[in-house]
């Protein structure tokens, strides 16, 4: 149930994110924000059903939420998506590791869906969605670093 409320807080988080993005975001990517907001939303909702149905009470959304940076433009716009996304894969990645069956099932899909939208976001992937630190080292071992560098 922890990693089940842990994934509901993050799409809460990328739900109201997604809000500043819209509110900063370029015309020429603004249906791909659209896009994302739905789905986060979408799985905020199931989330929630989930959690009810196996007894618990959701979590609820934070009035407010700080942004890891702040958002003046649009090119910063399409960074908080990338990083939204790549926070809420982070989660994703903890309820795969905590579930099985159907459940585990919809948590890597729902990994996957975020993993490929930090890429969109982003213009490239990494190794490891969902495992910064995996992907922060992939990246710093293809830029030439050594290990414990």
């Amino acid at each position: 149930m922890k990693a089940l409320q842990a994934a509901l807080r993050a799409e809460h988080a990328a739900v109201y994110g997604y809000g500043v993005v819209g509110g900063r975001i370029g015309d020429e990517r603004r249906a791909d924000a659209r896009t994302a907001y739905d789905a986060h939303r979408a799985r905020r909702d199931e989330l929630r059903r989930t959690v009810r149905g196996l007894g618990g009470e959701p979590e609820p959304s934070a009035a407010a939420y700080a942004m890891p940076f702040p958002v003046p433009d649009s090119a910063a716009a399409v960074r908080l998506a990338a990083e939204l996304e790549e926070r809420v894969a982070a989660v994703y990645s903890d309820l795969v590791r905590a579930t099985e069956g159907a459940r585990r099932a919809a948590a890597a899909e729902s990994l996957r869906e975020a993993a490929v939208r930090a890429a969109r976001w982003r213009g490239g992937s990494v190794a490891f969605p969902g495992l910064a630190e995996r992907s922060r080292a992939s990246a710093d071992g293809a830029a030439g670093a050594s290990p414990g560098a």
